[in-house]
């Protein structure tokens, strides 16, 4: 399969991409791991392609104690290896299999937008925040998008035409707050069935005082839960916090799984979440 012909642009500064999407409809390439499929499937066909490789300053991975910023070129394996943060390194080795990862980028993840992708689900129940800049006419500007605002549909996010997203922001974690990740996929290395992220945080005595999850594949954007009101305070105490995310969540039948059994999976995964990530803060209690 070929893709449909495009003209190619190779900027080697941001100011130099910003300025070539400003006058051109195109799609940035980065990894291209979901970008290149689709148009060797013609199912999409940019007539720009701007590759976004040779500007350096977008390979940065900055890490500081309010949380870590992934440029817009970090590769998945990169991040991974780096370990920055707790959560994204789990979720990273979920990520489809090491060709993939070493090639992948964690910010081109976000922008695709699936809502059966790991990536978007870390930055949503982490209430991070993409940073897209766009040219306007004399200079570079740009706009911090939270998550609760970037993951429009399927496939859809908040990046407009003209616009680079250049890198995320995912916050860091406060003292005794564990994560965790867990999804169910029929093949490792395949989109999860249903998969859920938690993020939980409890006191000196073991006691939840916030817990948050993130679901994938459940919704046409990550599905985001704030449970902290339905677990009483007690780690272990889980079935309403259960309850309370498949109450939220919309899953679709197709021909890997029905609605009923994603919205089952979900609450099975949601409470093996809540449950190692309030296991994991507790065993930080000392941090």
């Amino acid at each position: 399969m070929k893709p449909p012909p495009f003209a190619y642009h190779a900027p080697r500064d941001v100011g130099a991409a910003l300025r070539t999407l400003a006058q051109v409809r195109g799609k940035v390439l980065a990894g291209g791991q979901s970008l290149i499929p689709l148009m060797n499937m013609r199912l999409a066909a940019p007539g720009h392609l701007v590759d976004i490789n040779r500007i350096g300053s977008l390979s940065a991975l900055d890490a500081t104690p309010a949380g870590v910023r992934v440029g817009a070129l970090v590769r998945h394996s990169d991040a991974e290896h780096a370990g920055a943060h707790p959560l994204l390194t789990r979720a990273l080795k979920l990520v489809a299999h090491p060709a993939i990862r070493n090639r992948g980028t964690v910010v081109g993840s976000l922008v695709h937008a699936d809502p059966a992708a790991e990536l978007p689900a870390v930055l949503a129940v982490l209430d991070g925040t993409v940073r897209l800049a766009h040219w306007d006419g004399r200079a570079a500007v740009e706009r911090e998008v939270p998550a609760r605002e970037f993951f429009v549909g399927p496939l859809e996010s908040a990046v407009q035409p003209g616009e680079l997203a250049v890198s995320a922001f995912f916050p860091a974690l406060g003292p005794r707050t564990g994560t965790a990740f867990e999804e169910v996929a029929r093949r490792h290395g395949d989109y999860a069935l249903a998969g859920v992220c938690a993020v939980v945080t409890v006191d000196g005595d073991a006691r939840v005082t916030a817990a948050r999850v993130a679901c994938v594949g459940v919704g046409p954007v990550p599905v985001v839960v704030d449970v902290t009101g339905s677990c009483g305070g007690a780690a272990g105490g889980w079935a309403e916090a259960v309850r309370a995310v498949q109450e939220e969540t919309e899953p679709e039948s197709d021909v890997h799984a029905s609605a009923a059994y994603r919205r089952h999976l979900v609450g099975v995964l949601a409470e093996r979440a809540l449950r190692n990530a309030a296991r994991e803060g507790a065993a930080a209690r000392g941090a």
